[in-house]
């Protein structure tokens, strides 16, 4: 059995952070009579591998990461700033004022020493928070947001929070001045057994400039990294851009993971964010069979499975009931095209938790292409039917290199805003026309998704839709309040370099 010496069984992280098991473990729901929740912008120290390293986070009154709020509570916060650096808080699919959705162009940056209330009625289920600066998110500046519904707080189930990162020794600062100056493009390569593998700090998959290139003039073994992405007549998606140090469920790495304790035949609530600045997860729970009930805080009809994808800025609620062995089940996030995993333990009492590696024995399959679970999914509360009154087709392109990433042909800053009016029915397609996968996000609204490279459902309702390499997806939505409103790709490093946008939303 595992020696859980470093941290106590019960104890964990869960104690220190604030994110495993809800309500107890996560601080107390705050009710909603109560007076503002005081939330920090703060660093923290982190144990990667008997390594110390400061992060940034965002801590209650307790020192607890993130917020969970009961029923019925407003979302009403003093948010306070305790950084060196100005900085920005989102609440990703949230739906405030535009003027508190935590963005630089439509309120000023809360300055060090500084604080800003946030007020505003939230909505049921699971969301998160984080910087809307590139580089702080990658410096881990980000943490859970739950809000409870009147179902969640009647059902006879655990609810556990699994928390996602990516995490280098090196500071955001430094990895994106490594994208936008093209030194994480020097890929010299060395061998690795029977593969060839690029040094550290290397971007991986298609190094070509041209996103429709076959693979094989840039010097990669696609079969040790990019086979699993292969798609599109024998072409190559491209796949994980940068080698992290670690992968982290709520701030630990496999070798030493959080246990949660649960009942043995107990029914679980899992809900998982994906956090991760640039890496998508797929979610395994192993021999144990879950059922997918929301995304993105937004219930589905349940899809039963052991394996689910999660992109960037997505989240996943799982529902499952433990087995009758009382054996202990790790819930397991492995990095897609890539050997690399991380996760957590659910663990009855007595139950031997075994030591688990970083990494996987094997290849996992690429996520970025998949769209199987996409097309599977049904929202539980539908957009009402209606014909759109406004479309619009919006190109995602880029390329490896030069580093590039844009939206309608153009970079964040040179961007023609996308218009709309409020209260009209819109319907956008994602057409992407590069060799890597997108997450894209949209502010101040969600979006059902009703089509998958031209099959019509009545899918899930998101914020953030995974769009895959030359793949098309299409969402439909309301346009809501008069204002400009991000919209954008998830992985850091493509927002950075470019691809960003508005939804300008129009009054009638």
């Amino acid at each position: 059995m595992k020696s859980l010496s470093r941290r106590t069984f019960l104890s964990g992280s869960a104690a220190m952070l604030g994110m495993a098991v809800l309500p107890a473990r996560f601080g107390s729901p705050v009710n909603a009579q109560m007076g503002a929740n005081n939330l920090q912008v703060t660093t923290r120290t982190l144990d990667i591998g008997g390594r110390a390293a400061t992060v940034k986070g965002i801590l209650d009154g307790s020192g607890r990461s993130g917020l969970v709020l009961d029923p019925g509570a407003r979302f009403r916060v003093e948010l306070s700033n305790a950084l060196q650096d100005e900085t920005i808080v989102h609440w990703h699919g949230q739906i405030p004022p535009n003027s508190m959705d935590g963005v630089s162009n439509t309120a000023p940056m809360i300055a060090p020493g500084s604080s800003r209330m946030f007020d505003f009625v939230p909505r049921p289920g699971t969301y998160w928070m984080h910087s809307h600066v590139p580089a702080q998110e990658i410096d881990l500046l980000a943490a859970p947001l739950i809000v409870r519904s009147a179902e969640d707080a009647g059902s006879d189930r655990q609810e556990v929070v699994m928390f996602l990162h990516d995490f280098s020794f090196r500071s955001g600062e430094e990895i994106l001045a490594d994208f936008t100056s093209g030194a994480a493009m020097d890929h010299g390569m060395v061998q690795h057994g029977s593969r060839m593998e690029a040094t550290p700090r290397r971007i991986i998959g298609n190094h070509s400039a041209d996103p429709m290139q076959v693979p094989g003039s840039a010097g990669m073994d696609h079969g040790a990294m990019a086979m699993p992405g292969m798609g599109h007549g024998g072409m190559a998606m491209d796949l994980n851009d940068f080698e992290f140090d670690a992968y982290l469920a709520n701030d630990r790495t496999l070798d030493d993971p959080e246990v949660v304790r649960v009942d043995k035949r107990g029914r679980v609530l899992l809900r998982i964010i994906n956090a991760s600045s640039m890496t998508a997860f797929w979610i395994d729970l192993g021999d144990v069979q879950g059922d997918l009930v929301a995304v993105d805080g937004d219930p589905v009809e349940p899809l039963r499975g052991s394996r689910f994808g999660l992109a960037m800025g997505q989240r996943v609620d799982i529902e499952l009931t433990m087995p009758e062995s009382g054996l202990a089940v790790p819930v397991l996030a492995l990095r897609e095209g890539a050997q690399e995993r991380t996760g957590l333990i659910l663990a009855p009492a007595g139950a031997e938790v075994s030591k688990l590696a970083n990494q996987s024995d094997s290849t996992h399959p690429a996520f970025s292409g998949d769209v199987a679970m996409e097309l599977a999914l049904r929202a539980r509360h539908p957009l009402d039917i209606k014909r759109p009154d406004r479309t619009h087709m919006v190109m995602l392109g880029g390329a490896m290199a030069p580093y590039s990433w844009t939206i309608n042909g153009q970079l964040w800053g040179r961007h023609t805003p996308i218009a709309v009016l409020q209260g009209e029915r819109v319907e956008m397609m994602f057409h992407n026309m590069s060799m890597m996968a997108h997450p894209m996000h949209l502010h101040g609204h969600v979006f059902q998704v009703v089509d998958i490279n031209g099959t019509r459902i009545a899918g899930a309702v998101r914020d953030t839709v995974h769009v895959p390499a030359m793949g098309m997806v299409t969402v439909a939505f309301d346009a809501g309040e008069v204002a400009p409103w991000m919209l954008h790709c998830h992985h850091m490093a493509h927002m950075a370099t470019g691809m960003m946008t508005e939804l300008d939303v129009r009054a009638p």
